[in-house]
């Protein structure tokens, strides 16, 4: 394996999925939005008109092409991605207004279509949600999309073509490191194969769909690259460590080697884990600890059962509803929302799945119009919305309770804080299992009601949930947010996010310690769940239910195998007892 005579050097960037990979760089051309700009005769602007409305069709059926060819297996993410898209190409804002630029100022076609797109992602900016400026990132792939139909030839960037994607064999593939500007849910269709290495954007977070989709496919990527594809040549050899957000460009023989070392080894490490699928999670002094898995989407379950899992912890329900539409009709209806829990009950084959309901807002917003806020983490988002919507809302609690039939289900309630909003949760289950008596259809009377804590407030009000609920589940990722006022993902101030601060450990200890003590079960279903070095800590503040993500099963259980609790609870009750950051990472790192 050759390394091209260049230098080598370093880019760092956004880890949004782990791993190690090393590979050739692709680099995956773009479509520029930095277009031509000229006047069009009066006489030649409807033919210009008729130009750019052209390119629309084309786009959208070649989105109509490509969802009717999806196969069977594919990633169920896409279809929603492309169907989001289909809907922003038929949105008048993007699809309308250029063409009255065209006439109102005689803009060519190109010209107008980039300043439509330059004023919506101007307006998508201002907006102080992190998930909905990301939006704006669909906004511009879909112009792309249609900027590229509008070019001829000769409008093309200067320099040789790259080799398109679908043109390479798959088995030249399997060593190739996709390189680009901004990485679409369409693009990641040519990667469900698997038979890419790894992923570079300069653009993109933790959040963009195509991050979710890497992480789908459990790929090494790293985002938030500036000037990647200038730096970058194709062919240079990459070693992308995702696990650091870095990537080494045309490295040397010995970094080379050191990386393959670490590959071999994670190699090694995975295989010995995959050992542990059917070992009982259970601590070095015996006791039991149960680890389910979060999903999103029904098939994701299959995951679960391959790592092993319990069952089902935190099914985000949201998930089916995000793309769907740009107006309540356009929502999954009964059916198609209990053919989706079914489905998941029956993949589980017994095991119990825990089904939270729709939690749209804040990073989740499901696309209708009219739904907006001032700021959605603290608007009408989660239960808030259900209350507002209660004909959304018994639907799905109908499709829920018609699954509960097929097997066990829990019914998880996010974002409660008020005595009110849980009352008027249980009235809405109760007018549902009566429509469904009256209908004689089949369900699970005793089915059981949860509570989400993740609002500060909430831990300081338990006894109010507790009287009135089954079971708890900390939502660790929105509990740290609120209770530090901070955004995690604002680059600006991501550093303050801090699982350890002091009050952050002692709200989420009392909320697992008023479980233990009134027999009501407490699990951690945030992405804190997840984190090994967290695992010790969770044991020792007396967490017995962990819900992670189905690729950190395993190691999550390992870090239950290898912990003695009569060790861990002195140590944690200790640090719990601190107030210094330093003081508190350095008990931390004792665990």
């Amino acid at each position: 394996m050759a390394i091209r005579n260049s230098a080598s050097f370093a880019l760092f960037g956004t880890t949004v999925s782990r791993g190690i990979s090393i590979g050739r760089a692709h680099l995956l051309p773009r479509a520029t939005l930095d277009v031509h700009h000229y006047l069009v005769p009066q006489e030649k602007v409807e033919a210009e008109v008729e130009r750019l409305a052209d390119a629309f069709n084309a786009a959208r059926k070649e989105i109509e092409e490509i969802t009717r060819n999806l196969p069977k297996d594919s990633l169920v993410e896409i279809r929603t991605f492309l169907d989001l898209h289909a809907l922003i190409l038929s949105d008048p804002m993007l699809s309308k207004e250029p063409l009255h630029i065209i006439r109102s100022r005689g803009y060519n076609a190109e010209w107008a279509l980039s300043t439509q797109i330059d004023q919506l992602s101007a307006q998508f900016d201002e907006i102080e949600d992190p998930y909905l400026r990301e939006r704006k990132a669909d906004i511009r792939q879909v112009g792309e999309r249609v900027m590229k139909k509008l070019q001829r030839p000769s409008d093309s960037l200067p320099g040789t073509p790259l080799p398109s994607i679908e043109n390479i064999p798959a088995d030249e593939r399997i060593n190739m490191i996709v390189v680009a500007y901004d990485l679409s849910p369409t693009d990641m269709l040519q990667f469900r194969d698997r038979t890419f290495s790894g992923f570079i954007s300069e653009v993109g977070s933790k959040n963009s769909h195509a991050a979710i989709v890497a992480r789908s496919i459990d790929a090494p990527a790293v985002f938030g690259l500036p000037n990647a594809l200038m730096l970058i040549e194709q062919d240079d050899w990459l070693i992308i460590d995702s696990d650091s957000g870095v990537v080494i460009v045309n490295p040397s023989s010995l970094v080379l080697e050191q990386y393959r070392a670490r590959m071999s080894a994670r190699d090694k490490a995975l295989k010995r884990l995959s050992k542990l699928k059917k070992t009982p999670a259970t601590t070095i002094d015996g006791t039991p600890v149960t680890l389910m898995a979060n999903i999103e989407f029904p098939d994701d379950c299959n995951a679960a059962m391959e790592h092993g899992a319990a069952g089902i912890g935190l099914f985000r329900s949201e998930f089916l509803f995000m793309g769907k539409g740009v107006n309540m009709d356009s929502l999954p209806g009964e059916e198609e929302q209990f053919q989706a829990y079914k489905r998941a009950i029956t993949i589980m084959r017994g095991r119990p799945v825990t089904i939270r309901t729709i939690d749209i807002g804040a990073d989740k917003p499901i696309g209708i119009s009219g739904f907006s806020a001032l700021n959605p983490a603290l608007g009408k988002r989660a239960i808030r919305f259900c209350l507002a919507e209660p004909e959304i809302f018994l639907t799905q609690l109908r499709a829920i309770l018609r699954a509960s039939a097929y097997g066990p289900i829990r019914l998880l309630i996010p974002m409660l804080a008020h005595a009110f909003e849980i009352d008027q949760t249980l009235q809405m289950v109760e007018k549902a299992k009566t429509q469904l008596e009256n209908d004689q259809i089949r369900f699970d009377r005793n089915i059981a009601v949860g509570g989400m804590i993740e609002i500060p407030a909430a831990v300081f009000a338990l006894p109010m949930f507790m009287r009135r609920l089954d079971f708890l589940s900390i939502g660790s990722n929105d509990l740290i947010q609120y209770a530090l006022a901070i955004d995690r993902v604002d680059p600006e101030v991501s550093h303050l996010y801090d699982p350890l601060h002091p009050a952050v450990l002692a709200m989420m200890s009392m909320i697992i310690q008023a479980g233990l003590k009134h027999q009501i079960p407490v699990s951690v279903c945030g992405d804190l769940a997840g984190e090994p070095e967290m695992t010790k800590l969770f044991l020792g503040m007396g967490l017995r239910d962990f819900s992670v993500h189905s690729t950190q099963l395993l190691t999550v259980k390992q870090e239950v195998l290898n912990s003695d609790l009569r060790v861990l609870t002195p140590k944690v009750r200790k640090l719990l007892k601190l107030t210094e950051p330093d003081a508190i990472e350095r008990a931390f790192k004792k665990l």
